[in-house]
């Protein structure tokens, strides 16, 4: 992993997701120029949480950007679930698996990559190295006195992950491997990129504001003492009245992942979050503001603090015309 003595301070961006002149605003926001084609800082580093592709109006434009920075050591991009979506969309299934793609090519998960595929239609040629270039983001970043995950640590997981992968980076094996979801792939790639969720009681289901509909629902993964299913949702959708106060089991509870107050300070994006970029409590911060959805494109300026500060978040707001 990097040291954090190379640079002076760290710039961690949250999920892009085809905003790329909303990406040029909130680089210039915070001193970065862009010379000889590439944006940079003389004293800081940016490090992309992932989700960089899908859904926005500028995605080529944005994947250039970053990767520019990154080949020329201004920056570094983990994995979000986006991009590794279109590793498993683009990846054949091994035989006696009963599909045709890794990630079916179905009108559900069209939905997601649909606009990255039509902004690269005349640009076959990028997109394939863009989807070699996916290979080279590792999963997680562990700096020392802080973590990048895209959605979720999980130290269970990530120990064996890095003892099998040293640079926490995936190969081609590993995507086929996540056809199953039973495999060790599989829940690597479900709670690093994805996060932790619960199945909703009696079989019901709930549809988004994206559209999906689930029968799971997202859960926070630092509450120590929960007691309801309200006290851990952890989604831009609340939860009915009813289920929000309906009690957690002694099994639900003890099955919960926590990340500890004691660990280092954690950023994650994936979340949708709204309102006021702030701390989720002083070691753990999610900085995906729903960009593309006219939010908030965020930032935090790390400059060596070993407590999250509420005037360290930066952020642009993102107009329609993005």
């Amino acid at each position: 992993m990097s040291s954090t003595t190379a640079v002076q301070g760290y710039d961690i961006i949250g999920d892009v997701h085809g905003c790329g002149q909303t990406l040029q605003r909130l680089l210039a926001q915070m001193g970065y120029r862009c010379l000889s084609g590439v944006w940079q800082h003389p004293q800081r580093k940016a490090l992309f949480l992932g989700d960089i592709i899908d859904r926005g109006p500028r995605i080529r434009e944005s994947l250039h950007l970053v990767r520019d920075m990154v080949e020329a050591g201004h920056a570094q991009c983990i994995m979000g679930n986006h991009e590794f979506n279109a590793l498993a969309w683009s990846t054949q299934a091994p035989p006696g698996s009963g599909q045709q793609f890794v990630r079916e090519h179905n009108e559900r998960n069209y939905r997601q990559i649909g606009e990255t595929l039509q902004q690269f239609a005349a640009w076959p040629d990028e997109w394939t190295e863009f989807l070699d270039w996916f290979y080279q983001l590792p999963l997680l970043l562990d700096l020392g006195d802080f973590r990048l995950v895209h959605a979720c640590w999980d130290q269970g997981l990530i120990t064996p992950f890095i003892n099998q992968y040293p640079d926490a980076c995936i190969d081609r094996d590993f995507v086929r491997n996540a056809v199953e979801a039973d495999s060790f792939a599989a829940q690597v790639l479900d709670r690093l990129l994805r996060g932790t969720d619960m199945r909703l009681p009696h079989g019901m289901t709930m549809t988004g504001k994206d559209g999906f509909t689930r029968a799971f629902f997202r859960t926070k993964f630092w509450e120590e003492d929960p007691q309801t299913y309200g006290d851990i949702v952890f989604q831009p959708d609340g939860l009915p009245e009813d289920i929000a106060a309906r009690p957690l089991s002694a099994t639900q509870k003890a099955e919960l992942l926590v990340y500890g107050a004691d660990q280092p300070i954690l950023f994650v994006g994936h979340y949708w979050q709204q309102g006021k970029p702030h701390p989720i409590r002083p070691n753990l911060a999610c900085l995906d503001y729903s960009a593309v959805k006219y939010g908030k494109l965020v930032a935090y300026r790390w400059q060596g603090e070993q407590h999250l500060e509420r005037d360290h978040f930066v952020w642009v707001d993102v107009p329609r015309l993005a």
